[in-house]
């Protein structure tokens, strides 16, 4: 149906969204009132290139993304008690060890599996079975995913309800419904407002991409797909340390 292979050259990001220091938004499914921003500074945040797979001591960043609630949120409910941890001796970052995060999880209905894995979850939804392979072995061999994949567009609405991904590599020219659908759908329900939308073709016009941003899409690339600026910018969307260059 696409053009298969890999080449050298990607496309470019045409959506950004970013929050503001310190900016509020307010009480979310934990109960806690939001707060300021945390820098990811100090022991225990991320080093460039070290992947742990298990990790047993958090950031509030890191905390806030695997429950997927705000980081003012998590500092709120540390700050209350709530949330056990450890301040930094001689600094004011706070510290979550791994099982304090598992039972505020767990006392607050959070799904655990993302802090049991410690990979993040990606959906890839192509029928061509020869992309799908080239995408899933690249995100297995980076070793911070797990990855499942689907073959069609209503297939896809419903893993991405039950499996609910971090993120979705979305192919726009499925068997049933097109790409655009897919988004549209995912965007309709707010349960799935979190998961980012990474769409990918070999056959597009220039300003159909205009009409994905507006169904909801986060990223778009073209086929044949460079693997490696996918890594990088499926990393960027997920706020992972980009791959170490060869």
């Amino acid at each position: 149906m696409e053009g298969l292979g890999v080449v050298t050259a990607g496309g470019s990001d045409f959506r950004e969204e970013s929050r503001a220091p310190g900016e509020g938004i307010g009480p979310d499914r934990t109960g806690c009132p939001a707060g300021p921003v945390e820098p990811e500074q100090g022991p225990g945040a991320r080093v460039k290139g070290a992947y742990p797979t298990m990790k047993t001591v958090f950031t509030t960043g890191e905390a806030a993304k695997i429950c997927k609630v705000s980081q003012q949120t998590i500092i709120r409910c540390f700050d209350s008690g709530q949330l056990k941890g450890f301040r930094v001796p001689g600094s004011r970052f706070r510290r979550i060890p791994r099982d304090a995060l598992y039972r505020f999880m767990r006392e607050n209905n959070i799904p655990t599996d993302a802090l049991e894995s410690g990979r993040r979850k990606i959906l890839v939804v192509d029928d061509e079975p020869e992309v799908v392979q080239i995408i899933k072995d690249a995100l297995l061999a980076d070793g911070r995913f797990e990855v499942k994949d689907v073959d069609n567009g209503f297939g896809a609405g419903m893993m991405a309800k039950e499996y609910h991904p971090d993120l979705m590599v979305l192919d726009i020219m499925l068997p049933d419904i097109n790409g655009k659908a897919v988004c549209e759908l995912v965007r309709r329900d707010p349960s799935m407002s979190d998961i980012k939308i990474f769409c990918i073709s070999g056959m597009i016009e220039e300003d159909k991409i205009d009409d994905l941003k507006e169904s909801g899409a986060d990223d778009f690339m073209s086929k044949p797909l460079d693997v490696d600026e996918l890594i990088r910018r499926i990393c960027k969307h997920l706020d992972l340390e980009m791959p170490a260059t060869p």
